[in-house]
Parts: structure tokens; sequence; C-alpha cells
């Protein structure tokens, strides 16, 4: 089954690689992206696979397939092969693959008949990833959080609004630039991307592919 991102449509115009990737066409590389990325980059990563549950029973259920989560809320686990975890308050659960990793299938058919106080959560984001020095300036224009108080060493999650889109964002860093992961719900990614593109290329940046994108 074919799946289209958010953004599918203002990607048309990029000269760039395309591949299907989880069942999704996707922009996977662009040229010169690797200069682009070190300055400020953006990327779709919506064809990544997530999952999502919530309830009094479900950390222990992670745990019993073999997820360690955060003990905090609004903090995040780095799962192997380099998918995540967030804890999204207390009893509220997100978990996304990196191109490697099977997490979050395997979650989603696991999750087929739930056990009690455990509910799944389904989750059609619109995935972003901002890169490279001069993310800052992006984040200035778009978002009231001041970012750069926060320790990237607790791992936070930010729940909050960027142009006015209820968005969640993992702050973080890439052999020593700021990298960071940002979801929506899917309906308002359109939107989402063309102003945040828009913003990225006044500054000097560009498109990057997903491969470019999840780089680590």
């Amino acid at each position: 089954m074919i799946r289209f991102s958010p953004m599918h449509d203002r990607l048309q115009s990029i000269d760039g690689s395309w591949r299907n990737l989880n069942g999704m066409p996707s922009l996977v590389a662009v040229p010169e992206e690797a200069v682009i990325a070190t300055y400020l980059g953006i990327a779709d990563v919506s064809c990544l696979t997530r999952f999502g549950v919530k309830g009094a029973n479900a950390a222990d259920w992670l745990s019993s397939q073999g997820i360690t989560t955060p003990d905090r809320p609004n903090t995040w686990n780095l799962l192997s092969d380099g998918g995540i975890v967030a804890r999204l308050g207390l009893t509220e659960f997100f978990i996304e693959d990196s191109l490697q990793s099977h997490f979050a299938i395997n979650l989603a058919a696991a999750c087929q008949q739930p056990p009690a106080k455990v509910y799944p959560v389904l989750r059609q984001d619109a995935a972003i990833i901002l890169c490279g020095s001069a993310v800052n300036e992006v984040l200035l224009q778009t978002c009231s959080v001041n970012f750069r108080a926060l320790s990237l060493l607790e791992r936070p999650v930010i729940l909050t609004s960027m142009v006015g889109v209820a968005v969640t964002i993992i702050p973080g860093d890439r052999n020593g630039q700021p990298f960071y992961r940002l979801w929506c719900d899917g309906t308002f990614g359109a939107y989402l991307w063309q102003t945040l593109s828009e913003i990225v290329a006044e500054i000097g940046g560009g498109v990057v592919g997903v491969e470019e994108g999840m780089k680590g």
C-alpha cells in the first residue's frame, strides 16, 4: 500500500533522487546536500515508522517488548539502531524507528490485542528534521522556546507551538552541530513545511534528503 507524505507535493520541485521507503515515496538525496546540512538543512522524514501507546500499564508493556522507557515525563531514550522512545507526560509513549530499525512495526503488531490499561495511539505525523549551524535562527523566528537554555544531556522533549502549529520537538546535536527532530499532526504538515522551508531558504539553507537528514 502506497502512502504519501503530507509534504509530498511541496517536494516535487526539488532536484533529487527518490525511493520508496516504508511504502512512501521519499526524497532520499539532493545535490550538495552534505554542504547544505552543515549550515542549514531541512528534511522530510515522514517515511519513518512510528507507534504510540498510552495507559497505566503502557510502560510495563513496553518493557515486556524489550523497550526501555524514560523514567521522567517529557524525556526520551535512544533505541538500538537509532530509533527513539519518548515519554509524553506520565503514561503516553511515542516510538519512532530509524531507517534501519523496526520497533514501531513490531510493537503495532504486538498491540493488536492489547492487555488491560494499554491503548495504542494512531500516529500519522508529519516529521521534519532541521540541522546545521544556523538552526537557531529558524527557531528564533518560529517558536518562543529558548532552546539554548535547555540541557541536551537531560534529553528533553518539548511540546510547544511553531508558527501556530502544535509540535513535539526533540533538540539535540550531531557531530557538534544542532540537530532538531519535530513532529506535528499530518494535516498541518504541508503548511509547517512550507513556512519553515521558506525561512530556511531566506537564511541560506535548503532541502536535504532523508538519508542525509538521518545521518548519524
